[in-house]
């Protein structure tokens, strides 16, 4: 008799909080029909948390970010 879904998550509660972020990323990539479209953001978010953390790239803060949006939308002519 194959496993019920009830013991299989009994099973998956006794791993540890990694090992079931991971295996709920398998489970959600099994089911989610753009999962190409989710490891390419996997592999582009790791591109930018490397960018972060050996300085080549720069974070700045989101009330510096809405400064200079308000900046960019006075300056422009009102139409």
């Amino acid at each position: 008799m194959p496993p019920t879904l009830e013991s299989i998550v009994a099973d998956a509660m006794k791993l540890s909080p990694e090992e079931r972020a991971e295996l709920a990323d398998l489970l959600w990539g099994s089911v989610e029909p753009n999962a190409e479209v989710g490891a390419a953001w996997d592999a582009e978010i790791e591109r930018r948390i490397g960018d972060l953390e050996t300085g080549r790239t720069k974070a700045i803060s989101g009330e510096q970010v809405l400064a200079e949006l308000r900046a960019m939308i006075e300056a422009h002519p009102k139409r």
